[in-house]
C-alpha cells in the first residue's frame, strides 16, 4: 500500500487501452506509435480503474441510495429524490467494464505473452471478479462470458449464474496465487505489492462478500474464516499528496468544491454523533454504557457550513487517506453475521466481540484518540429481553443480528457494500437498519442500465428494469 501513483497519468493509459474496438482493429497501425504497454503498466491501470469504481461516483451514488448521503444541490439533489436517467450511469458502467475489467483482462493476456503467469494471473483474476461482483450487485443481470470488446452484442447472464461464475473465478485465482511464482514487477501492483499470501486472503474475503450477497451464509462464514487476517493484509487504495494522487472523496469534497452538493445524511450522522449540540437526532445515537462513538465520529466526519461532511482534514476522507476496498474489518463482521446466521448466537457474539476488541485499540481509525474510544465486550445478557441491546424484547438472536447489521452499516460507511446490505436485508423488518426513502415509499433496488449500453447492445434486457425493481438475489 506504499506505492503512490498519478491517477491522471494512469487514467490516460486506461482510456487509451479502452478506446480500441473491433470496428477499427488494425486501422492506420503505426509501429512507431504503439497502442499496447508492458503488462505491469496495464496492471497499475486496472488497479487505478478499480479504485475509481469502488471509491468514486459509484460509491457516492450507492451511498445516497442507502442513506449515507443527502444530495442538496445540482445533480446530487436529483439523485437524492431518485430522479435519474439512463445516461447518468454511462460513466459508472465504463468504470466497471472498461477501466477495471478490460484492463485486468489485457494485463492477463500481455503477461501471458511475456511468460508471466501464477501470482500475476491470480491478481488479475481477483480484480476481474471484483469488477464483476460490483457490477452484478448493482445492475443485476450482466454480461460475463462475453464481457469483452470482441463481442458486438454481449449476452446478459442471470445474476445468480454470474455470482456462481465469480466464485469459480476466485477459486481459479487462489490456485494461481498459491503457486507463488510469477509475482508482478515490484511497484506495479499498488495495493499489496504482489504479496500472494495477502492476495489469497483477499480472494477468500471477496468470496465471503459475494456469498453474503446471495445469502449463502454458511459458505460466507467458511470463506471468511480463511479471509483477511489483519489490517496489513486488507485491500486499501493508496493515496498521496499530489493533486492527482489524492483520495477521491477528498478530491470531491475539498478540491472540486462539490461539498455544497452533498452532505452526510441526518440519519447516518446521528448514529455516531455523541453530542446533542451536533447530532441531528441524539435519540438515534448508538452509544451505550459499553460503547463510545466519539472517536469514530471524529474520524468519519467534520461539521462545516454545509452540514456534516466526510472528514477531509485528518480522517476518513483526508488527502492521503487509504480508501477501503475489501478489509479486515469487513471480514470480521462477515464472520459475525454469517456465523450467527449459520452457526448460532455464541459464534456470532464471539466474532462481534473480536471486532470490538479490534476497535478498542483504534481499529481502522487512523486519527483515533484512545481517550475517546470505548468498545467493551458484550455478554449474552446484553441481548436478552431488557438488556442494553434489547430494550424492545426481541429474541436474543434477532437482537444480536440487529446490532451486527447496524455495526456493518456504520463500518462500511461510504462503501458500495452499504447499499448491498440495505437491499439484502430489506425484508427483515425487525433487524434491518431502518433507512427510510428520501421520497416516496420505496428504496432503490438497483442501478439502471446506462444509455450507452441500451444504444449499443441489442442484448440489453427488455423491458428495462427500473430503479426500484430488486435484483434477483434480493427478490
Amino acid at each position: 500500500m506504499k506505492s503512490i501513483f498519478s491517477i491522471k497519468n494512469i487514467w490516460a493509459l486506461s482510456l487509451l487501452l479502452g478506446a480500441c474496438s473491433g470496428l477499427v482493429e488494425d486501422l492506420n497501425d503505426n509501429p512507431n506509435s504503439p497502442i499496447t504497454a508492458p503488462y505491469q503498466n496495464i496492471l497499475t491501470g486496472a488497479e487505478v480503474g478499480n479504485i475509481v469504481l469502488q471509491t468514486g461516483e459509484t460509491a457516492r451514488r450507492a451511498g445516497i441510495f442507502c442513506g449515507y448521503y443527502t444530495g442538496i444541490d445540482r445533480q446530487h439533489q436529483g439523485f437524492s429524490t431518485y430522479t435519474v436517467t439512463t445516461s447518468d450511469f454511462d460513466a459508472l458502467w465504463d468504470d466497471a467494464f472498461v477501466n477495471t475489467l478490460r484492463n485486468a483482462r489485457i494485463t492477463e493476456e500481455v503477461a501471458l505473452e511475456a511468460g508471466i503467469e501464477g501470482v500475476t494471473k491470480g491478481i488479475t483474476q481477483v480484480l476481474q471478479a471484483m469488477a464483476f461482483g460490483t457490477a452484478t450487485s448493482l445492475y443485476g443481470d450482466i454480461p460475463f462470458d462475453e464481457a469483452a470488446f470482441e463481442f458486438e452484442n454481449p449476452t446478459y447472464e442471470d445474476q445468480v449464474q454470474v455470482y456462481g461464475k465469480i466464485q469459480m473465478l476466485l477459486d481459479a485465482a487462489i490456485i494461481n496465487l498459491q503457486t507463488g511464482t510469477g509475482r508482478p514487477a515490484a511497484g506495479s501492483e499498488i495495493y499489496l505489492d504482489g504479496d500472494p499470501v495477502a492476495w489469497i486472503e483477499v480472494a477468500n474475503s471477496l468470496k465471503a462478500r459475494y456469498y453474503m450477497h446471495t445469502k449463502e451464509y454458511a459458505n460466507a462464514y467458511g470463506a471468511a474464516s480463511v479471509g483477511i487476517s489483519s489490517m496489513a493484509r486488507s485491500l486499501y487504495a493508496p493515496h498521496g499528496t499530489g493533486a492527482d494522487e489524492s483520495n477521491l472523496s477528498y478530491q470531491f469534497f475539498a478540491v472540486e468544491v462539490r461539498g455544497a452538493d452533498l452532505i452526510v445524511s441526518d440519519f447516518m450522522a446521528s448514529m455516531v454523533a455523541p453530542d446533542g449540540a451536533i447530532s441531528p437526532d441524539i435519540t438515534n445515537y448508538r452509544g451505550n454504557a459499553k460503547t463510545n462513538e466519539t472517536a469514530r465520529f471524529n474520524f468519519l466526519f467534520q461539521v462545516n457550513s454545509a452540514g456534516v461532511q466526510p472528514n477531509t482534514g485528518d480522517g476518513w476522507a483526508s488527502q492521503t487517506a487509504s480508501a477501503p476496498l475489501i478489509t479486515y474489518e469487513e471480514n470480521l463482521l462477515i464472520l459475525a453475521e454469517a456465523g450467527l446466521r449459520s452457526a448460532g448466537f455464541a459464534t456470532g457474539l464471539t466474532h462481534l466481540n473480536d471486532f470490538r476488541i479490534f476497535m478498542a485499540s483504534g481499529g481502522y481509525m487512523t486519527n483515533a484518540d484512545l481517550a475517546q474510544i470505548q468498545y467493551d465486550i458484550y455478554v449474552t445478557a446484553d441481548f436478552q429481553a431488557g438488556g442494553m441491546e434489547n430494550i424492545d424484547g426481541l429474541s436474543v438472536d434477532n437482537a444480536l443480528l440487529r446490532e451486527v447489521l447496524e455495526e456493518r452499516y456504520v463500518t462500511l460507511f461510504g462503501q458500495i457494500e452499504g447499499f448491498s446490505d440495505t437491499r439484502r436485508t430489506l425484508g427483515e423488518s425487525a433487524v434491518r437498519v431502518p433507512v427510510v426513502p428520501n421520497e416516496g415509499t420505496d428504496l432503490p433496488g438497483r442501478f439502471i442500465y446506462p444509455q450507452s449500453e441500451i444504444d449499443r447492445n441489442s442484448s440489453t434486457p427488455n423491458p428495462l428494469p427500473g430503479l426500484f425493481d430488486p435484483t434477483t438475489v434480493n427478490l
